[in-house]
C-alpha cells in the first residue's frame, strides 16, 4: 500500500476569527487574537485615522506606550479586556456607539487580520458590526 494522495493532519488548532469588540468603557479582544500574536504580555496599539484601522503589535513591557495585554498560553482562559481610558477614547472615535436599553450594553465588533509577518493584527473599523448584550457584573439595586 502507498501513501500517495494522503495529507498529514495538522494537530495545531486554527486560531479562528480575530475580533475586537468596542464598548463605551472598554475594548475586548478575543482569545484568538491573543493566540495569533503568541500571547504577548504587552502590545502597542497603533491607529490609522485615515483608514479607520487599529493594529496590535506585540512588544516588551519596557517599550514606550506598551499596554498590558495577555497572560501566558494556557493561563489566558478567555478574551483580553483593555480598560485604558485613553485607548478607549481614541479607538472609540472610529465607532458609532449608541445608547443601549437598561441592563444592556451596545457594542461594535471589528474583524481582524494577521499580517504577513505574523506579528501584527489589524482591525478595520469601517466593517464593524453592531449589537447589544446583557450587562455583566453586579445588578443595580432596586429601590422600593
Amino acid at each position: 500500500m502507498t501513501l500517495q494522495g494522503f495529507e498529514e493532519v495538522a494537530i495545531t488548532k486554527p486560531t479562528g476569527n480575530l475580533t475586537m469588540t468596542v464598548m463605551a468603557s472598554r475594548i475586548r479582544f478575543n482569545k484568538a487574537t491573543a493566540s495569533a500574536l503568541g500571547y504577548p504580555a504587552y502590545v502597542k496599539v497603533l491607529i490609522n485615522e485615515k483608514n479607520k484601522q487599529v493594529a496590535l503589535q506585540a512588544c516588551t513591557g519596557r517599550e514606550a506606550n506598551a499596554v498590558k495585554f495577555s497572560k501566558p498560553e494556557g493561563k489566558q482562559a478567555s478574551s483580553v479586556t483593555v480598560n485604558n481610558e485613553t485607548l478607549v477614547d481614541t479607538i472609540g472615535k472610529f465607532f458609532t456607539l449608541k445608547q443601549a436599553a437598561e441592563g444592556e450594553v451596545f457594542y461594535q465588533t471589528a474583524a481582524g487580520e494577521l499580517d504577513e509577518s505574523g506579528k501584527v493584527v489589524v482591525f478595520n473599523a469601517a466593517n464593524a458590526v453592531s449589537g447589544t448584550m446583557k450587562q455583566r457584573g453586579r445588578k443595580k439595586a432596586i429601590k422600593g
